[in-house]
């Protein structure tokens, strides 16, 4: 995804402060999706206007409309900027429902008017209620998405100890045949990434995402110096250092992460969003060009989100269930076409994709988002 990325200052509180989001929230008077009691979000070129300042805690849904001239996008944030929830890419004169689970305390609601800067901020209260009643469902859900996530990290590490191993040898070859392997179960879990607090930007930024005074680490570093730079030495063997601790905690992260049915649900959706955005046109691998791999990895994780959720969303919403398996479906089906075996993730390099290719693959994803976008809203009906 593309998270807030924190300060070095705000970092450090960051794992502290993870308890602050929803796994024990509280139920707001408005139900989800219905409309009513919804906190109506104005976003224009140079205002970022809300219907309320002020509301309890609980399920929350943002009825956001976009009357700028310019794609927007709108953060609920923490007082230290991570993320709560976000939704991507919204057009001019289009709308956008983001639902959420949100605690009491103080956040901020942000318009992004170009998708870029800090955007234009309102501090907003969110007052006491009662609690979130969830089902066994949807606690069955989390529950098996925090195993899901934790089996992938620690799936990830000893791929990864083989690309920096290869990093700290010298052998240019063996660490790019292990490069896009490393990052498979990095992407299955991008879904929640915010949770994992600052781990993504020292993980998995690219160059032209790194903040002022931020040092560049992480795997898109390592592959500039493999397939653009062409050679290994003692800053590469640091790199390589650093990445397999900053995963390691990681992995050791996963366990305390705040995850919650909407942060699923969203997170699912963003991340297409991302795919969209970076894997499709090829920015996110930009050297290496694996986006493929990535790609695929992404939409798995974002499958096995919706997978857990399909038994309350199934009750709740079937028509979206129907939809939703039949374009889960079309997507994999259209990604297979790329790889060598249908078991294999040894994909076409990207390359080799052409236009109408990548507008294909485009389609596709996009196809899928617009139902994942009402996910949310289906689980806490």
């Amino acid at each position: 995804m593309r998270p807030v990325r924190l300060s070095v200052v705000t970092a450090a509180t960051a794992v502290a402060a993870l308890t602050a989001v929803t796994g024990c929230a509280e139920k707001s008077d408005a139900k989800a999706g219905d409309g009513a009691g919804a906190v109506q979000v104005t976003a224009k070129d140079d205002a970022c206007e809300l219907s309320k300042n002020e509301f309890p805690a609980g399920h929350v849904e943002l009825a956001v409309e976009n009357k700028g001239s310019k794609v927007t996008e709108v953060y609920v944030l923490f007082p230290d900027d991570r993320i709560v929830t976000e939704r991507e890419n919204i057009g001019p004169g289009t709308k956008a429902t983001v639902t959420a689970e949100v605690k009491a305390g103080s956040y901020e609601i942000v318009c992004k008017p170009g998708m870029k800067g800090d955007g234009i901020r309102q501090k907003v209260t969110v007052t006491g209620g009662t609690a979130v009643k969830r089902s066994p469902e949807m606690d069955a859900a989390v529950a098996g998405y925090r195993k899901y996530v934790q089996a992938q990290a620690d799936e990830t590490l000893p791929k990864v100890k083989v690309f920096t191993d290869a990093v700290r040898a010298g052998d240019l070859e063996a660490a790019k045949k292990a490069y896009a392997p490393s990052r498979i179960g990095w992407e299955r879990t991008e879904p929640v990434a915010e949770s994992f607090g600052d781990i993504d930007p020292k993980v998995d930024v690219r160059a032209d995402g790194l903040e002022p005074g931020q040092d560049w680490t992480g795997w898109h570093r390592l592959e500039k110096a493999l397939w653009a730079d062409k050679k290994l030495g003692p800053e590469t063997t640091a790199l390589a250092d650093t990445l397999d601790k900053d995963l390691t905690d990681w992995q050791k992260r996963v366990g305390k992460a705040e995850i919650t049915p909407t942060s699923m649900a969203n997170g699912a959706k963003e991340l297409l969003d991302e795919v969209a955005a970076g894997k499709v046109t090829g920015e996110e691998e930009r050297y290496s060009h694996t986006d493929l791999v990535d790609f695929k990895a992404n939409v798995e994780g974002a499958q096995q989100s919706y997978e857990l959720l399909k038994p309350v969303a199934s009750k709740n919403d079937p028509a979206l269930v129907t939809e939703l398996d039949k374009q889960f479906s079309a997507l994999s089906a259209l990604l297979d076409k790329y790889r060598d075996a249908p078991d294999s993730y040894d994909f076409a390099s990207y390359e080799k994709v052409g236009k109408a290719q990548r507008k294909e693959l485009s389609d596709g994803v996009n196809a899928l988002a617009e139902p994942l976008s009402k996910l949310a809203a289906a689980v806490v009906k």
